[in-house]
């Protein structure tokens, strides 16, 4: 009789096991979201996104804006149609979700009712990381996205503000994604990622973007007529110009710290966080933990 009730508590128990090593998986799944301005600027961190997407981590990328100025001869309307399906195909070559928001190229200010749309994306995301801009940029939205996600970053743990959607019980990590600006101050790297394996995917995500790719920054930089004809030699020519944009040079000393001198000093491609103070600290302790493909390094 005792031996019937052992077999029996074993096989109960190995029925169970598999559903509390299933809660514990997806107890450790990521979920983050990467902000920008405009419907290619979460592009800029493409790469380590595609890192965590391969590793079953939840990414979504968004644009505040709909992106309806950027063109040199589309009209508004069109163009806001445009750019949203070619950041959904951007968002589909690395196997994620990609949204743009419905306010107006150009015209993103730092009003509390946009304050509330970048809560609202913060929690439905139930987000443990946030990537976005710095306040410091050229472009006025880009300043403005980083302006409202920094004003946003402790009141998505505020049940009174925006009540309709939960509110989240622990603060995420806010980090600023990379930039050459100095003033008022550099960019730090707190941290530095080697995409040299994912690099072509990136590039493949810029290449669904053809209407800024290919016509409007090529006609605003004054080099249209160095775009090549074929889709082809165009993705050919982007991965030969935009590549520049991922060079692992400046941050060089964080790699080898964190990959060791034999491959930090090789790697040719990179992506670059700094925390921003705002929200979980970027640690040490829990490096491993927020960007956990560096366990295998």
């Amino acid at each position: 009789m005792k031996s019937i009730i052992f077999t029996i508590q074993i096989v109960l128990l190995l029925g169970v096991m598999p559903k509390i090593q299933a809660q514990e998986k997806q107890e450790q799944k990521l979920h983050i979201i990467i902000i920008g301005a405009h419907p290619d600027d979460a592009d800029g961190v493409g790469g380590t996104a595609y890192k965590w997407t391969r590793m079953g981590h939840d990414v979504l990328m968004v644009s505040l804006t709909n992106g309806d100025a950027g063109h040199q001869s589309i009209k508004a309307q069109e163009l806001a149609k445009i750019r949203r399906e070619e950041a959904r195909k951007a968002g589909e070559v690395i196997g994620i979700k990609y949204i743009t928001l419905d306010n107006h190229d150009g015209q993103l200010m730092p009003t509390y009712e946009n304050r509330l749309q970048v809560i609202k994306i913060i929690r439905e995301q139930k987000a443990d990381i946030v990537i976005f801009p710095r306040p410091y940029d050229y472009h006025p939205d880009h300043r403005y996205t980083g302006v409202l996600v920094l004003d946003a970053a402790y009141m998505v743990t505020v049940p009174t503000i925006l009540p309709e959607v939960p509110f989240l019980k622990k603060n995420p990590m806010f980090l600023f994604m990379s930039d050459e600006f100095i003033h008022p101050e550099a960019f730090k790297a707190d941290i530095a990622i080697d995409i040299d394996d994912v690099i072509e995917k990136k590039m493949d995500m810029y290449h669904q973007h053809k209407s800024q790719m290919y016509e409007w920054l090529p006609f605003n930089m004054g080099i249209l007529d160095q775009v090549p004809a074929s889709d082809a030699d165009r993705r050919k020519w982007l991965g030969e110009t935009r590549k520049a944009g991922s060079d692992a040079a400046p941050y060089r000393e964080k790699l080898i710290e964190l990959y060791g001198q034999q491959r930090g000093s090789k790697i040719k491609y990179c992506e670059a966080f700094e925390d921003s103070g705002y929200g979980a600290k970027l640690t040490k302790e829990n490096l491993t933990h927020y960007f956990p493909f560096l366990k295998k390094q």
